[in-house]
């Protein structure tokens, strides 16, 4: 009965077996085009800058069209010229404009680059649907950029209108928008569907900016990092993952992210800081290259910094204490601490504690909030509630978002999925049923989503899960035993600093390993590979981000510039088209400007992960299984209102 009902509401669109049949043989030609191209990014850490260059750029995928199709009429110069000018169409165009001297050199100069641009657009787009098209094309050029992009001159009947047809573009001034519009489509055009493999929050100055980006942007999906669960536990209502959010927003000085960005007043946390903290050399900000802090602001900062650390300890032990299942006491760590002595005995061996500021701490019950700090926090979180960007950011994320996906035959995950040593899935309890590998994840994203979903829900399980995520053992988004925060801040011994990661870490170079973890995710194991981000590649070290013979592909290279002393580069990318897998290594990313005046890509190494045998075609993918099965109701619906 609900099939028929469904399929008169469907008959009100298709209204004659025309229109039906004209559906169904445009969307089975569809299943026979080449599938699109998937751009894999990892880690961005609010760097906007040097991830908007990748996304303009394609990964490089733009200058690999470019060079194609003009290799034989262009010199390297110019092709880096035009390169640039399809990333940067803006500013590039008010750089080459003023090396014209005359009206008729501009002249001329537009008509070459118009013609080029179309040339490129109409060789992107050569897989794709005129339909598609035509949404990418900037709205107010369509009819003009259709009729040249689609010219047939054979017959020489339309040289002129076509011809004038440029000609008025100059005359009237739209030369530019042309042009700019022409760069932003064929942008759009080279990457066919974006894959955000977490951690979009935290070290870098710009996530928001990352966001806004993304939610303007024509196909995206999101795998949540540690960190961006961090900012939906937040605005959940959890206050210790708000409290971890202002801690590291305080150690890389990028505190106006929450005030200025988001609108959360931090004054009545400044004013406890100003309180009870003085200066610490533990604590001070660290300083990001070209960026400038006069002393005031910086022991304002180290103050708050503090402030909201010793906040953080004191709201984890309640959450370790009514929750045995996390099995976390050992984390107690305000506990055991002897403030008399100054120091602190973990695991059986006692430790001088160094750079101390305990001075809101009652020693006989250290996890016992000042009123004073009860109150900051409840206010910050009231603000965060109550903030409208914070609310369409964190929003759009859990929408677009999940744990894991499985997207064309592959895993995609930031974290990792918990092993055991000897390769089997890693389980953890939880109230009262065994849960690992898939179970395990898909029940982690059940309780994120409940604890988003009731923000009112302050202490209730679902929201100390999402802090869980951020930190437990069993985590699928941290992957280490411990979280050695506190270690770090107060002990100088570096065995106290360790954070033992899960076997998966160096399990993941096992083929047999590899294909175990895609079998548990009802993947292919011949065909799937894990797309993996969270941990920065060593490149510098000769550490491989291709591992398990192709089955592994781990994708962040250290987007984040407090990495990339350590991994020798700024970020990997991957690339999926029809004809197989790239992966892309970025070196380092300076500024917009460098790029405009040097015309470099900041793109090293593409090294190929595979090639398809035979090119991959729509109806292989995710989007191929949907409109087989709108075509399959399509058919019905032929079969029930027109075939009788």
């Amino acid at each position: 009965m609900k099939n028929i009902k469904y399929l008169d509401l469907l008959a009100q669109k298709y209204d004659s077996e025309e229109k039906v049949a004209t559906e169904i043989i445009n969307l089975e030609a569809i299943l026979d085009l080449p599938k699109g191209t998937e751009h894999f990014v990892s880690d961005l850490h609010g760097e906007y800058q040097a991830f908007q260059h990748v996304l303009r750029n394609g990964s490089g995928n733009v200058k690999v069209k470019i060079r194609d199709l003009f290799k034989d009429e262009m010199q390297e110069k110019e092709l880096n010229e035009f390169a640039t000018l399809v990333y940067y169409p803006e500013e590039k165009l008010q750089m080459i404009k003023s090396h014209f001297s005359t009206k008729k050199e501009l002249h001329e100069w537009y008509i070459e680059v118009i013609e080029r641009m179309l040339k490129l657009i109409s060789y992107a787009s050569s897989k794709y649907t005129r339909s598609k098209i035509r949404k990418a094309l900037p709205k107010q050029f369509v009819f003009i950029i259709e009729e040249l992009l689609y010219k047939t001159d054979e017959f020489t009947n339309k040289k002129d209108y076509y011809g004038k047809m440029l000609e008025q573009i100059i005359s009237l001034g739209q030369a530019d928008k042309l042009i700019i519009g022409l760069a932003y489509t064929t942008q759009r055009l080279v990457v066919d569907h974006l894959h955000v493999v977490g951690d979009i929050y935290d070290r870098g100055p710009d996530p928001h900016k990352i966001v806004d980006t993304l939610i303007d942007y024509h196909s995206v999906d999101i795998q949540w990092g540690n960190h961006d669960v961090l900012w939906l536990g937040a605005f959940a209502g959890s206050k210790v993952c708000l409290a971890n959010i202002i801690r590291i927003c305080a150690r890389y000085n990028n505190l106006d992210i929450i005030e200025d960005v988001y609108g959360i007043n931090l004054r009545p946390l400044l004013n406890l800081a100003e309180k009870y903290y003085d200066d610490n050399p533990a604590f001070r900000p660290k300083r990001i290259s070209g960026e400038k802090l006069t002393e005031q602001e910086q022991l304002q900062i180290t103050k708050i910094h503090q402030a909201i650390s010793i906040i953080q300890f004191k709201l984890e032990s309640p959450i370790i204490k009514r929750r045995p299942c996390f099995a976390m006491e050992d984390r107690l760590l305000l506990e055991k601490v002897d403030y008399e002595a100054n120091t602190a005995t973990l695991h059986g061996i006692t430790y001088n504690l160094e750079n101390t500021c305990f001075s809101t701490i009652n020693p006989d019950q250290p996890d016992e909030l000042l009123e004073e700090e009860q109150q900051v926090m409840d206010k910050l979180i009231v603000a965060v509630q109550h903030s409208e960007k914070l609310a369409r950011h964190m929003n759009f994320i859990m929408k677009k978002g999940s744990l894991y996906l499985k997207y064309n035959g592959n895993l995609l995950i930031h974290g990792c999925i918990p092993l055991d040593e000897d390769g089997n899935m890693e389980g953890m309890e939880i109230e009262g049923k065994n849960y690992a590998g898939r179970e395990l994840l898909d029940i982690f994203e059940h309780y994120l989503r409940y604890a988003f979903a009731h923000p009112e829900e302050t202490d209730d399980f679902a929201t100390d899960m999402v802090w869980y995520l951020w930190t437990g053992e069993y985590s699928s988004l941290f992957g280490k035993r411990e979280m050695t925060t506190f270690e770090r801040y107060f002990i100088k011994e570096k065995e106290t600093h360790k954070e033992r990661k899960n076997p998966y870490y160096y399990l993941r170079e096992d083929e047999d390993v590899c294909r175990k973890m895609l079998e548990e995710f009802d993947l292919n194991p011949d065909q799937g590979r894990i797309i993996n981000g969270h941990t920065p590649v060593k490149e510098i070290d000769g550490e491989n981000p291709i591992k398990a013979n192709g089955k592994m592909i781990v994708i962040d290279g250290g987007f984040s510039k407090a990495y990339q002393s350590t991994t020798g580069i700024a970020g990997y990318t991957l690339l999926y088209n029809s004809y197989g897998m790239q992966i892309v290594a970025h070196q380092l990313f300076n500024s917009k400007d460098e790029v405009l005046s040097n015309e470099t890509d900041v793109l090293s190494v593409k090294r190929l992960v595979d090639e398809e045998l035979e090119r991959k075609k729509v109806r292989e993918t995710n989007i191929g299984e949907q409109l087989i099965q709108e075509i399959s109701i399509l058919n019905s619906l032929r079969e029930y209102r027109y075939m009788k």
